[in-house]
């Protein structure tokens, strides 16, 4: 095929663009710096067949982008002369619509490019011609990692139709901050073979290409956001709230005026305000901060949510441990081009002026209470305008900060929202994006060891905000940001009830299938944001030294310590988006001495690795972090506490006991089978060490002598996992001990965390999170769903006879002296209800 069509052949003799077109491209050049996505579009373009550009809308400015990015990539010219069989035009390129005039400018009315149907007669006429259509986005001042003033970003794309004069100031303040998008060309012969009648082709592949467009500006600039007065009223004007309005004047007493006042002042409170000439100018700021109090912000798997998001209702779910997952996920959105999303904030934020910051960068917030049915109307009401208007939503489904550095259980308020708005507003497929943040270090450590040691919580202010300041002068190391599996509702939808689609659009419906779709859909999120962890140096020291009685461990075995855990780590991967520091055994101890986790004590057999008291419950955080990594390693290692040897089946029989109640704590992925294979690989990893020797038929394994090196690496990997073990067990010591139809399941909760409480006092536990009465909570829920416990008539529990045969299995996993020390602290409940009264009096 000669040169004149457009094909990717050598630039042999190739007719060039008009001359004032090329000089006009020349004075451009010096204020343009181009991104391409992706970096080489010439991926699955056909080298033989003609290509021809299309663009949004037409301008000078665009075209010599256009041309430059093209020429840069080694892809065909636009601005060349584009000559097929049948059909002569001056470029090969065209736009969706144009503008007309010079004073007057107006874009043209029109349902289709003339360009697009002259391309779609000809190859229609002509049965040897083919054109290959490449869509191409043009974004000028929206270019990732590129920092401009608050003047610049007055400049920045965004969803207006601008004149020449305000692109013109556009490409000389931000033109080196631009990012040309390239879609997978199409066959217009591919588009021909499917057609069944002219026009009807060039209307679909006209509006096909307009919702590209509109697609892809979604994605880099954000949705059109309306004024949010304008969002309001349509929040106000709705049935669902008009109703609620006049539920609420009857049940009140007062006239409709007052209630729908009422119902505009929450929806003030709640409503953000986000603006993109904002949002720049403050990731311009948050880049100075984040290199001023981290050594490093990675992110990994950003292209996977890259290439879903187009097209879809993008809902990001990240874990929760600090003030700053708002800023830090949104300002690596913004920064990575994609549009930063609306976030749920709780109210407490919404201090004075601080308040209206946060809702310029997008955050709408909400109350810790919906008791109210009037707010509660109109809090779903924004939620389903969000979806309608094509709005990315982010929101914690733990409901607060981690104060212990686990995952919390979800609480299923917002996904219930969301999915019901779904149901009544959203145009388009929604994926629900789970997102682990992980952190070396957190700002709120103090706070946080304050409220697990018994303080108050304290309440938000800008007393508390201005006293954070001083923090912002150390350093907390690397943070990691790691996008997980994403959940694309459908199908999850389609798996728990077939007929969903049939339920009403009754915003105060609820079907049968919602509760059980958002139970299922909060778990999947909570797992696969487990999946997507981070094992940074301070994880792999905290797992270490933390198992050891002192915190402390010989510089010697502390390094082959935590060779042995990742090693464990890297072969027995948790899951594919794992990711885990790349520093060798004796870089991690010194990180973690430059972090100040740890200290050196200086000593002439050798030195000690150590941390102690506040630093040490600090350091439980970061272990708490991945304990579900090594869970599996970890219970292997526990039944070797107390035996020399045991049996393969043995311990996978104790495992598939103890399996379900580890998995809904720390939220494993593993089915039962899943579990024992990896239970069957764990064992035989550690037989490869030469932690363990299996026997000549392979049905038995065995530690080495109490004292050896191998004995001293399962027993710390055992610390892990042994405190929940413990906690089982005062769980079970305490029902068994008072009998059945005497505990309430309330009594039980207050019985083990009493007992957990002194526990912990006297064995000098470092581990806030061993007398978490949520944690007691969730055993006691999981044992009422696996039927081992039920409450009678008065709400007292019964349970099973193996209830008992659990308390016996407990023999080959805890020693007889943590059982003994159990029964011992374990109260009968009116011992215990005394005490309480005590304490309550004191």
């Amino acid at each position: 095929m000669n040169d004149e069509t457009g094909s990717l052949s050598p630039a042999a003799a190739r007719p060039q663009a008009p001359w004032w077109l090329r000089a006009l491209g020349a004075l451009a050049e010096p204020w343009l710096k181009i991104r391409r996505d992706p970096p080489d579009p010439r991926a699955g373009i056909d080298p033989a067949v003609p290509v021809c550009y299309v663009i949004e809308r037409y301008g000078l400015s665009d075209t010599l982008i256009l041309e430059q990015a093209c020429r840069e990539a080694g892809l065909p010219e636009p601005l060349r002369p584009f000559d097929i069989v049948g059909l002569s035009k001056q470029r090969a390129m065209f736009a969706l619509s144009r503008r007309d005039g010079w004073l007057l400018q107006k874009p043209r009315s029109k349902t289709h490019s003339a360009t697009l149907a002259q391309l779609l007669d000809t190859v229609r006429v002509h049965a040897d011609v083919d054109v290959q259509l490449v869509p191409v986005a043009i974004f000028v001042g929206r270019a990732p990692e590129r920092e401009s003033s608050w003047f610049r970003a007055l400049f920045e794309e965004n969803w207006g139709v601008v004149g020449r004069f305000r692109r013109l100031l556009a490409l000389l303040l931000n033109g080196r901050n631009t990012i040309v998008h390239f879609a997978a060309p199409v066959s217009l012969r591919a588009v021909i073979a499917n057609e069944r009648d002219a026009p009807n082709t060039l209307r679909k592949v006209s509006r096909v290409l307009r919702v590209h467009f509109q697609r892809q500006r979604a994605v880099v600039v954000g949705p059109d956001l309306s004024h949010r007065r304008t969002m309001i009223d349509a929040v106000v004007n709705a049935a669902p709230v008009q109703t609620a309005i006049a539920a609420t004047a009857s049940k009140e007493n007062i006239d409709k005026d007052a209630a729908l006042a009422k119902a505009r002042a929450m929806a003030w409170e709640i409503a953000a305000d986000q603006s993109h000439p904002f949002v720049r100018s403050v990731s311009s700021m948050l880049t100075g901060l984040w290199d001023k109090i981290y050594s490093g912000v990675r992110m990994h798997h950003f292209d996977k949510l890259r290439a879903i998001a187009p097209g879809h209702e993008v809902v990001y779910v990240p874990c929760h441990r600090s003030h700053i997952d708002y800023l830090l996920l949104s300002y690596l959105l913004y920064k990575n081009g994609v549009a930063v999303p609306h976030i749920a904030a709780g109210v407490n934020l919404n201090l004075p002026v601080l308040g209206s910051f946060l809702r310029r960068g997008g955050a709408f917030f909400m109350r810790r209470s919906f008791s109210d049915p009037l707010y509660s109307t109109v809090f779903r009401e924004y939620m389903s305008q969000l979806f309608a208007r094509g709005v990315s939503i982010e929101y914690f489904v733990e409901g607060g900060r981690s104060r212990t550095g686990r995952t919390l259980a979800p609480r299923g308020g917002l996904l219930s929202m969301t999915l019901r708005s779904f149901l009544r507003e959203s145009q388009r497929p929604v994926v629900f994006q789970p997102v682990y943040i992980g952190y070396e270090r957190i700002m709120e450590g103090d706070s946080y060891v304050g409220e697990l040691s018994g303080k108050p919580k304290e309440k938000e202010s800008w007393f508390q905000l201005l006293r954070a300041l001083g923090k912002l002068r150390e350093n907390y190391g690397q943070v990691a940001v790691n996008f997980g599996e994403p959940i694309f509702l459908t199908p999850l939808l389609d798996g728990v009830d077939a007929n969903w689609r049939e339920a009403t659009t009754d915003p105060d419906a609820k079907p049968v299938w919602l509760k059980p779709a958002v139970d299922t859909l909060a778990e999947r999120i909570v797992v696969n944001i487990n999946r997507a962890v981070d094992v940074n140096p301070v994880n792999l020291l905290a797992l270490a030294l933390l198992a050891t009685p002192k915190h402390a461990m010989a510089e010697a075995d502390l390094l082959a310590q935590i060779d042995l855990t990742r090693d464990l780590i890297t072969a027995l991967p948790y899951s594919d988006r794992l990711t885990i520091t790349g520093l060798s055994a004796a870089e991690i101890i010194a990180y973690g001495e430059k972090m100040q986790a740890i200290t050196r004590i200086k000593h002439p057999l050798g030195d000690v690795l150590a941390s102690e008291g506040k630093a040490a419950v600090l350091l439980s955080y970061f272990r708490n972090n991945v304990l579900h990594v090594i869970a599996t390693a970890a219970w292997v290692a526990c039944c070797f506490l107390n035996n020399r040897g045991m049996k393969r089946e043995q311990i996978l029989r104790l495992g598939r006991v103890v399996y379900p109640f580890v998995q809904a704590e720390l939220f494993l992925p593993w089915g039962e089978d899943e579990f024992n294979s990896r239970v069957e690989k764990t064992i035989d990893f550690f037989v490869a060490r030469g932690l363990l020797k299996a026997d000549e038929q392979n049905e038995s394994v065995q530690r080495e002598p109490g004292q050896s090196d191998g004995a001293f690496r399962l027993r710390v990997i055992a610390q892990s996992l042994l405190q929940t073990i413990e906690r089982y067990y005062i769980a079970i010591a305490a029902l068994v001990r008072n009998g059945p139809n005497t505990l309430t399941a309330g009594e039980l909760e207050n019985l083990c965390t009493l007992t957990a409480q002194r526990l912990s006092l006297l064995q000098e536990l470092n581990a806030p999170e061993f007398f978490d009465k949520a944690l007691f909570r969730g055993f006691i829920q999981k044992l009422r769903e696996r039927r081992v416990i039920w409450p009678d008539a008065e709400g007292k529990l019964e349970f099973h006879a193996d209830l008992e045969s659990i308390v016996r299995d407990a023999k080959l996993i805890l020693s007889r002296e943590i059982r003994h020390g159990i029964l011992k602290l374990t109260p009968e409940r009116r011992n215990a209800l005394a005490a309480g009264d005590d304490n309550k009096a004191g």
